[in-house]
């Protein structure tokens, strides 16, 4: 009886593992808030900070809601992230095609917690609908009812409690920053950036964490000391396209030669060690951004971009935990220059450097291939 169960998951490809939950799915979940969520949000600051018509208007009314471009776009989080996650399991058109109103209901149901909820309930719905797929005559209409319905009825019982512990722990994380700065900047920033290095999506995380303010700030201060850190420790090897590619691209190329030397991470933690106080109790650094931005690090800027948008127009989120818009000043952008870029290029190599001499970490071990 078993043995003919996995014979079942493996000939309708439920490949129930960490690989294809943890990494696959959550991967593409951050992927669809990124193109949603933390664009819209880039496209009304842009807008409203530049006064461009384009991105200020309320071209579309749905259901009595105006809306911007940007605004439409940070709307369909849902089913973006929805439909992200079911093609990262390799889910049918019909199945793929019905995800859209659940990832809407489900993010709407979750709250500030909506991004976990979704990922929840989208791998759900979307493993149901691949089980019955192409398995009667009348799939057109069978897969897309049990992907609908299936997930429609787990979102309806379990979004609003997985949504709502979920901004729960996010605002403990919040305040427990807030009270202890120092202690709580060194592990957000540890954690958050060792995140991101790995093949798991530290953005999902704190998306779904809704991290803003100091909080968010850390997990900046730790992503930016893993992607600054590597590019440049590694320039020597990598030269000037690795300093592209992982400076403004993503850690995780390293992921390869941290399996086989794990030394040559230590460099990159430590600095997020350093910078993650530097930026909460020093500069006070908030990401009052999307909650996206704040696991984003240098990735196409856009945690430094977050970080902006949070001074002239802070997102829901962050509203939400007492956030206002401010006035940037000298110390402001100075901070945010150090923490970001500057002190993870200094701090890093010097780390790295006894280690290098001890023979730790030597020369080729950090070469991207």
């Amino acid at each position: 009886m078993a043995s003919s169960f996995r014979a079942f998951l493996k000939r309708k490809d439920i490949e129930p593992s960490l690989q294809r939950y943890g990494i696959d799915a959550m991967s593409a979940m951050a992927q669809g808030l990124f193109c949603t969520l933390l664009v819209g949000t880039i496209l009304n600051t842009l807008g409203s900070q530049f006064n461009i018509g384009l991105l200020t208007k309320a071209y579309f009314t749905i259901a009595g809601n105006s809306y911007t471009v940007g605004s439409l776009a940070s709307a369909m989080a849902g089913p973006a992230m929805a439909v992200a996650i079911g093609y990262a399991l390799k889910a049918p058109g019909t199945v793929l095609f019905s995800l859209p109103a659940v990832g809407y209901a489900t993010n709407a149901l979750g709250g500030a917690g909506g991004p976990f909820a979704v990922y929840i309930v989208a791998i759900i719905a979307a493993e149901f609908g691949k089980m019955v797929s192409r398995e009667t005559r009348i799939d057109i209409l069978v897969t897309p009812l049990v992907t609908l319905l299936s997930g429609t009825l787990v979102a309806a019982l379990i979004a609003e409690p997985i949504g709502l512990a979920a901004s729960r722990l996010g605002k403990l994380i919040i305040w427990a920053t807030q009270q202890q700065p120092f202690l709580m900047g060194i592990l957000v920033s540890t954690i958050v950036g060792i995140a991101l290095t790995l093949p798991i999506s530290s953005a999902a995380i704190c998306a779904g964490l809704g991290l803003t303010g100091l909080a968010g700030g850390a997990a900046l201060a730790g992503c930016c000391a893993q992607m600054v850190g590597f590019a440049v420790m590694s320039f020597r090897e990598n030269k000037w396209g690795g300093l592209v590619s992982q400076g403004i691209g993503t850690s995780m190329l390293q992921m390869g030669n941290i399996l086989r030397n794990p030394r040559i991470w230590i460099p990159p933690i430590v600095t997020g060690m350093i910078t993650g106080p530097v930026a909460t109790c020093i500069f006070r650094l908030e990401m009052n951004g999307a909650a996206i931005n704040s696991g984003m690090g240098t990735c196409g800027l856009c945690g430094p971009i977050g970080v902006w948008t949070g001074w002239v127009e802070p997102s829901a989120a962050a509203l939400a935990n007492g956030a206002t818009a401010i006035t940037a000043g000298a110390s402001d952008w100075l901070g945010l220059a150090l923490v970001s870029i500057v002190l993870p290029a200094i701090i890093c190599p010097l780390v790295a450097f006894p280690l290098r001499k001890a023979g730790w970490i030597k020369d080729g071990d950090c070469k991207l291939n």
